[in-house]
């Protein structure tokens, strides 16, 4: 068993969720891909994906049947407008949620954009023992979602509690 005060590295994935989002514009990926790896995580898998909620259904579903997957970060598609779905996709798949992210992350966001914040649907929850957090698509969205909430909850060392903590697979892992 790890000892608490240790750092644990998850192997997590990224979903860009998004009509006109390529490989070569994906900044919101691309900054949750560094960031991902500058505090010592693996990025076991990333997608972009059209804003369609089956087949964002079919590759969230795909990486939580993965056991090598401990966490899965969706970016896109959570706002009221066009073909947003990422709620509607994700949501079903959810075993708990987690109100709280999506509450702290309004109040955070309104610090930096004021009301606009009301049209965010940014949430988390639990999955097969997995998290997923899906938060809008904007690059400064990420960036105030990382570094604000999900990289302490993803630190093993961050008390009195994280969801790194938590997750069993984690804790029965052997050294």
């Amino acid at each position: 068993m790890t000892a608490k005060s240790d750092f644990i590295a998850l192997s997590l994935c990224i979903l860009t969720v998004s009509d006109t989002r390529t490989a070569h514009n994906d900044t919101s990926g691309d900054y949750l891909r560094d960031a991902v790896a500058a505090a010592g995580h693996r990025l076991h898998e990333r997608a972009i994906c059209r804003d369609d909620r089956y087949r964002l259904r079919a590759i969230v579903s795909a990486w939580l049947a993965d056991v090598g997957v401990n966490g899965i970060i969706v970016t896109g598609g959570t706002g009221f407008t066009g073909r947003d779905s990422t709620p509607e996709a994700i949501s079903p798949l959810l075993d708990k949620e987690m109100p709280g992210f999506g509450e702290m992350f309004r109040v955070l966001s309104y610090e930096e954009i004021g009301t606009s914040t009301l049209q965010s649907r940014a949430f988390a929850g639990l999955a097969n023992d997995k998290f997923i957090f899906c938060l809008p698509g904007s690059t400064s969205a990420c960036r105030t979602a990382w570094e604000k909430l999900i990289s302490h909850q993803l630190d093993a060392r961050t008390k009195p509690c994280n969801l790194a903590g938590l997750m069993p697979r984690l804790r029965e892992a052997p050294p």
